[in-house]
């Protein structure tokens, strides 16, 4: 897939769900789960032990199905290990430029953390594709992406912390391209309990919220986001 069709897909889907599961076996369980709903993607963090084989083994057995990425990537060195596993993003919890400089060599797509109105100037001139607002519940939630695109519309946003089946629509609603939800859509308690129907469930809801959002969003919506590339 194309930097563009990664992120065509992703944003079309709306839910970028964060896998950081405990072993290898649960992120397979969380990913099938999620599979099942109808999300075709997921960022697997490197927090999950042997992340890097995690992200290996999803290409391998999931195919042209899945797009996988990999989160919480703090440096160059991680971004390059990620990509020779197979990862088709990039996501950063913050602005790193010599990481976005790298992906964007490689052509692959770059979400890259922000919060303050600096970060996010300073990451999408970077060459970000998107900008992660990071940790989001922190600075006010859905009115803090709201108070960003007045003076940014053109930047494309995926707030993460915060996001919940009770705060989703609102996030859309005021303007952010894809939701980034971990916890509260991959909870642990379902991965140790074994009881991966909880993921889809949860999944089929959040989707749910983010077509009936868009839905009432386009209604009153004049002029879209820019794409860059």
């Amino acid at each position: 897939m194309t930097r563009e069709e990664v992120r065509l897909k992703m944003t079309s889907i709306g839910i970028v769900p964060v896998i950081r599961a405990s072993t290898a076996q649960k992120a397979f369980m969380a990913v099938d789960a999620l599979h099942k709903s109808g999300i075709s993607l997921v960022e697997v963090t490197l927090t999950v032990p042997g992340a890097e084989k995690v992200i290996e083994l999803l290409r391998k057995n999931f195919a042209a199905e899945l797009l996988v990425g990999a989160g919480t990537v703090l440096n160059v060195e991680a971004a390059k290990r990620c990509l020779d596993a197979g990862a088709q993003f990039i996501v950063s919890p913050g602005f790193n430029p010599a990481t976005v400089d790298f992906v964007n060599s490689q052509k692959v797509l770059m979400i890259a953390g922000a919060l303050t109105p600096t970060e996010i100037v300073a990451a999408w001139e970077s060459g970000a594709d998107l900008v992660k607002v990071f940790p989001c519940n922190a600075v006010g939630g859905a009115s803090y992406i709201k108070s960003l695109k007045g003076p940014f519309p053109q930047i494309p946003f995926i707030p993460t912390g915060g996001v919940n089946l009770q705060t989703a629509g609102d996030f859309i609603r005021a303007g952010s391209e894809a939701l980034g939800v971990g916890s509260e859509l991959v909870p642990g308690s379902a991965l140790d309990s074994g009881k991966p129907e909880v993921i889809t469930e949860l999944a089929k809801q959040f989707l749910q919220i983010v077509r009936e959002a868009r839905s009432s969003k386009s209604k009153d919506h004049h002029g879209g986001t820019e794409t860059r590339r």
